[in-house]
């Protein structure tokens, strides 16, 4: 598995969602982090910011 080279306050600030909610949704996905410097594996990566963008979109968010 390769890496993104994203951590995951990077992914917090590109789509504009707090630390602590990033944290939750891999909690959510099971994905072992260590803090918000943690660079994830791409697949998990994509991953999380597939499950943003689909809440996002299910609250009407831009």
């Amino acid at each position: 598995m390769g890496f993104a080279d994203l951590s995951i306050s990077d992914i917090a600030a590109d789509y504009g969602v707090p630390v602590e909610k990033v944290l939750s949704v891999c909690d959510k996905l099971l994905i072992v982090y260590k803090n918000q410097k943690t660079r994830l594996a791409l697949e998990d990566a994509k991953a999380i910011i597939s499950q943003i963008l689909a809440e996002k979109d299910l609250r009407g968010i831009d």
